[in-house]
């Protein structure tokens, strides 16, 4: 009996312990923990699978700094015009530096025959560069790319703000400030010595070729290119897309797919234009992924004409064709462009883009006057003559004198401002012309219709 009691007593001090116990027990299966996270891994699969790679076809637009000789061999340095992003996120930073050097000459007939009807026997040509090296913080990295042909300076436009509507004197007047402001600049602006030099080069029947500061070029990638690391993240790479006076309008960057240009568009034309870069709004959701294709048509195209009539061009996008398969209706508009500078390109508040008029009627009359004094009588003949061949260069003037004949030094005076006449009154006006690759800005406006945010938000 007393060892059943002890028993009890052991058992009732006990009770606690066990009740305690089974609580704990119980509370442990009731409740669903979440498995441990494995180890972050180490091995050089998962940390490749963080590292930027720039896809083949991706298009990069580089600029040089400084003029270049035009012969095989020059090596070249350029930087990038725009950042580039990588599977949404930015893997290199715009003006990064890239190597590559002048592989062919090709020769340039139209500039040839050109310069050759006005006294410049210049050898011209088009150069073709391949740049082998991206240079990165971290050092060089090698580049497949085919030989870029396509180079030219670069005009940058931009879509200026609404005007009031003006009458066409009023127009014409801000035209021929516009003129005469570029002309004060020609003679004021920096670098104006090294315009003399190349206007005297001009008038030689032969000068040396070089390629022109600011000279811009597109090229694609042959082959993936992996980056060794991706830049760190810096406040403000991405811009918010609205505007502070509108938040619903988007700046998208993009390219076009195709060439375009005024000289065959026809309005209702379909074009495409591939987004490089993604789009964010004032809360920091992605609004329009990198890879989104913006889809428009031509909506007003004129082709250029006799007597100095340019071309016009004018296109709107209408759709965003998301990379998951869906779309969203928006309403787009060309806020700017890269063009080649040669093209001399304007483009108004309402997107239209034209060759800006070049009111040169004093250049055929000036030289028209010139050529008439080798017929005055009054006067040294060998000066009145080399006055009158003006115009055709120093070739023009030499030949001019050495001849010692009045009517063969007016005759070519008279021809040199024949041809004048021709380029300013008689020639074909310019046509707009967007190459593939040409980068644009579009400022769109969405439509009603859900709006894309990142995975997982």
């Amino acid at each position: 009996m007393p060892s059943f009691l002890a028993s009890c007593r052991f058992a009732s001090s006990l009770a606690p312990s066990l009740f305690v116990f089974a609580v704990a027990a119980g509370s442990q299966t009731l409740e669903h923990r979440p498995p441990p996270k494995p180890p972050a891994p180490h091995d050089s699969a998962a940390l490749v699978a963080d590292e930027p790679v720039l896809a083949k076809g991706t298009s990069l637009q580089v600029e040089i700094d400084r003029h270049y000789p035009v012969k095989i061999g020059e090596p070249i340095e350029a930087h990038l015009l725009h950042p580039i992003y990588a599977q949404g996120k930015l893997a290199v930073l715009a003006n990064t530096a890239l190597r590559g050097r002048v592989v062919a000459l090709q020769p340039d007939r139209k500039t040839r025959w050109h310069a050759r009807l006005r006294g410049d026997f210049t050898p011209f040509h088009t150069v073709q560069v391949q740049f082998k090296e991206l240079l990165l913080p971290s050092g060089p990295v090698a580049i497949s790319a085919d030989a870029a042909a396509n180079g030219a300076p670069m005009l940058h436009l931009a879509a200026p703000g609404a005007s009031p509507r003006q009458s066409l004197i009023a127009r014409e007047w801000a035209a021929v400030k516009s003129q005469l402001h570029d002309r004060v600049d020609f003679f004021t602006a920096p670098g104006k010595g090294d315009r003399a030099l190349q206007i005297l080069y001009h008038e030689l029947p032969y000068h040396p070729e070089r390629i022109e500061v600011h000279t811009a070029w597109s090229f694609e990638l042959n082959a993936p290119l992996d980056l060794p690391t991706l830049p760190a993240p810096i406040p403000d790479t991405v811009a918010p897309a609205s505007v502070a006076r509108n938040p619903e309008i988007w700046a998208v960057h993009a390219i076009l797919s195709h060439d375009l240009t005024s000289a065959t568009a026809k309005a209702g034309d379909p074009l495409e234009a591939l987004v490089v870069e993604p789009v964010y709004d004032r809360d920091k959701q992605l609004v329009v992924p990198q890879g989104s294709i913006l889809a428009g048509k031509v909506s007003a195209a004129k082709a250029a004409r006799f007597f100095g009539r340019n071309g016009k061009l004018r296109f709107t996008f209408q759709q965003v064709q998301f990379p998951e398969g869906f779309s969203r209706n928006v309403q787009g508009a060309l806020a700017g462009a890269a063009t080649e500078k040669s093209q001399d390109l304007s483009l108004d508040a309402e997107g239209t883009i034209s060759p800006r008029n070049q009111s040169r009627a004093v250049a055929p009359l000036l030289l028209s006057l010139l050529a008439s004094r080798a017929l005055d009588d009054d006067g040294d003949m060998i000066a009145h003559n080399g006055v009158a061949s003006n115009g055709f260069g120093l070739v023009g003037r030499v030949v001019g004198v050495a001849a010692g004949n009045r009517n063969f030094a007016a005759g070519l005076g008279f021809y040199a401002a024949a041809l004048s006449f021709y380029d300013n009154f008689l020639h074909t006006g310019g046509d707009v012309v967007f190459p593939k690759d040409t980068r644009i800005d579009i400022d769109t406006t969405p439509l009603r219709a859900p709006v894309l945010k990142p995975a997982g938000q």
